[in-house]
């Protein structure tokens, strides 16, 4: 048995950050001892994945950028383009074994922290805290009692919900023969994809130089592809869409983000709590996640620190919320073509700005005009039925 002050669950972005933060030396109070609880190499760990984000200037993590840009370009599905500086932000891409590494540097050389691996069972309530349960690898017991408790686990079922769509995708980090790539610029949606019945797709290119890049097939609709299908989609997309030429497939990576206006549990428990895509930190409206996460951290890290209820601040202001679950049921309904939708926000709005409101950065006049900028009229009947919707369990893990 171990006794620590904050036992984490989950050693992905939000366990990672959450651990980094209320060690680090500095920033005030006392630091807590920490107790970081990672599944075992398996099934458990999620696989190595890729995380996007925007920010002005260098940041607490800028080590493990891979790469960052700040222009952006969007194409619309009969080829025309827009193009923006997103200045005085960066937008920019970490490899999650690059971040992993960075923050396992950092946690071996702090006192305090203690790293254990074991596949959680149960997370239960005690007197003056909570108890996490678990088993290695080797089959031996582990119990950590802590007086705060913050899982990351994903859900294994998501909350019932009006309107739940899925940000499924797959990529391929591709070199080219050719110098095809200009790595000044994002390609952050390309709409001449095939358009699903409901929802949409895009292209999306990150490049990392002249012959390297990240190319991905995304899509937002009611259910993941077959692996076959999002293979035939990113050959479309690289031979017919972007003409690259002779190219090698040098890794890949796929995803399946839940895009949901069901309202996540923050706390389960009195020492108990989510945090992470678990309690709500993905954006629904953009799959993105990582700033969000940032912000929850540094606000469980600062108040645990101080003494205070470290109860996990919202993620997103309700008024994004709101926004979300009526574009959310525009597009799962087909009022709105959401290739037309994002294309033209993109031409109408500056590309600054239209990142600040995606992070939930805007305030209220700024989300009024660009609210000006969607198809009013469904936007405005979807407002008017959404009170009215049950909400219902996703049938789907």
């Amino acid at each position: 048995m171990l006794d620590a002050d904050v036992a984490v669950v989950g050693a992905g972005a939000a366990g990672l950050s959450l651990a980094h933060r209320l060690s680090a030396p500095g920033g005030g109070g006392r630091r807590p001892t920490v107790a970081l609880i990672d599944a075992p190499p398996g099934p458990l760990r999620p696989p190595r994945r890729t995380w996007c984000f925007w920010e002005p200037g260098d940041g607490a993590y800028e080590a493990a950028v891979t790469a960052s840009w700040q222009r952006l370009s969007v194409h619309d599905h009969r080829g025309g383009t827009t193009s923006g500086c997103i200045a005085p932000l960066r937008y920019k891409m970490i490899r999650s074994e690059d971040f992993e590494a960075l923050v396992a540097r950092d946690l071996a050389e702090r006192p305090g922290v203690r790293r254990i691996e074991a596949a959680v069972e149960e997370v239960r309530d005690v007197p003056e805290g909570a108890e996490v349960r678990g088993t290695t690898a080797e089959g031996s017991r582990v119990s950590v009692t802590a007086r705060w408790v913050f899982d990351s686990r994903p859900l294994g079922r998501l909350p019932a919900a009006r309107t739940t769509l899925l940000q499924h995708f797959r990529g391929w980090f591709v070199r080219t023969e050719r110098p095809v790539f200009d790595p000044q610029v994002v390609r952050l949606m390309d709409f001449r994809t095939p358009q699903p019945p409901h929802g949409l797709s895009f292209g999306y290119v990150l490049p990392t130089g002249p012959h390297t890049a990240l190319v991905e097939y995304t899509e937002f609709s009611s259910a993941p592809l077959t692996t076959e299908a999002y293979e035939a989609a990113l050959r479309h997309y690289t031979e017919d869409v972007l003409r690259l030429g002779g190219l090698s497939v040098t890794g890949t990576e796929t995803g399946v983000i839940p895009m949901t206006d069901a309202p996540f549990a923050r706390r389960t428990g009195p020492a108990v709590f989510r945090i992470g895509a678990a309690g709500g930190a993905t954006r629904p409206a953009t799959g993105y996640t990582f700033a969000a996460v940032q912000r929850q951290t540094r606000a469980i890290a600062a108040a645990c620190r101080a003494g205070r209820h470290p109860v996990p601040p919202p993620p997103h202001r309700a008024r994004s919320r709101a926004m979300d679950s009526v574009l959310l049921r525009a597009l799962d309904t087909g009022r709105v073509d959401g290739a037309d939708f994002f294309a033209r926000l993109f031409r109408r709005v500056p590309a600054e700005r239209l990142l600040r409101f995606l992070d939930g950065r805007t305030r209220l006049h700024e989300d009024l005009a660009i609210g000006l900028h969607t198809p009013v009229l469904p936007m405005l009947r979807t407002v008017a039925e959404l009170p009215l919707l049950p909400r219902r369990p996703f049938p789907g893990p």
